[in-house]
């Protein structure tokens, strides 16, 4: 961990919604002049979906062991490597992984599941600011958790973690329903050994929980709106944060626990900003160097 040159992370799986938490940072960013370096957890996959497709075509017993939330199938050792070089320097090395809705990229002629060329964060950041599948993974050969100030949790439900990544998936990735089940289901042993043990080492979390019927994830069906939801936001250190300020700014917030929040669906996103803003302020006071 690191008083210079802070690191934050935002782990959840794929289809979690992690991107809802990356948006209330970046106009936290904008609107308090924070200049953070973006790092995204995919940009780490080991091999492009081209060489994905050319092993399991050669070696097919290897399907499973190579899901995308594996250890073996992520450079996990270089990207703890950025992690701790930023938290000493503020420097390092990313890329980035071409997905289908990256309309930018692909207008410059990369194709999607590919890797760019790596290359150096911007120089003169307050921050980085990871977001992808394994920010808070401790395994028998990495602990990136260690070198992370601020370690945010994303994990609804995990049906409606399943519904969200199933609609994403088709409709913005053009995959078939058959195809998204088989991934969900090849991925599960992944799934329980190296994502969701994240979620015990992380400072806060946010699950959302559906207030509809989600008992059948793998049946076609529109995601639960904000409005059919509750988030449960949970915290390590119950003095992290003030509850009274939060229960009187957020319409129909309760507590269920010392260290657990629950608010509706549609004040998430200025939970988040009220919750996370002075975390943020926390870490940049602690600077030595400014």
């Amino acid at each position: 961990m690191s008083r210079e040159h802070p690191v934050i992370a935002i782990t959840g799986s794929s289809g979690a919604g992690t991107t809802t938490v990356r948006r209330a940072f970046e106009r936290m960013f904008s609107r308090k002049g924070i200049r953070a370096a973006f790092v995204d957890g995919d940009a780490f996959h080991r091999y492009s979906r081209e060489d994905l497709a050319r092993i399991f075509r050669d070696e097919p017993e290897r399907k499973n062991e190579l899901s995308h939330f594996a250890v073996e199938a992520n450079l996990l050792d270089r990207l703890e490597r950025l992690f701790a070089e930023y938290g000493e320097h503020g420097t390092g090395t990313y890329r980035h992984y071409i997905h289908s809705e990256d309309k930018r990229m692909l207008e410059a002629g990369y194709r999607v599941g590919t890797f760019t060329e790596w290359q150096p964060l911007p120089t003169g950041t307050d921050l980085l600011f990871y977001e992808g599948l394994h920010g808070g993974l401790v395994s028998s050969s990495q602990d990136l958790a260690q070198h992370v100030d601020l370690l945010i949790g994303v994990t609804p439900t995990v049906n409606l973690e399943w519904i969200q990544k199933i609609d994403r998936d088709i409709n913005m990735r053009g995959h078939s329903h058959e195809a998204v089940v088989e991934t969900i289901l090849g991925r599960m042993q992944d799934y329980v050994r190296y994502i969701v043990p994240q979620f015990s080492r992380t400072h806060i979390n946010f699950q959302r929980v559906p207030t509809v019927d989600t008992s059948n994830p793998f049946e076609p069906q529109a995601i639960p709106s904000d409005a059919e939801s509750f988030v449960v936001i949970r915290f390590r250190d119950r003095d992290s944060a003030d509850f009274p300020y939060l229960l009187t700014m957020l319409s129909g917030a309760f507590m269920t626990r010392p260290n657990t929040l629950v608010v509706p669906g549609s004040q998430m996103p200025l939970a988040i900003e009220l919750i996370l803003e002075p975390q943020i302020e926390a870490l940049l006071a602690q600077r030595r160097f400014r």
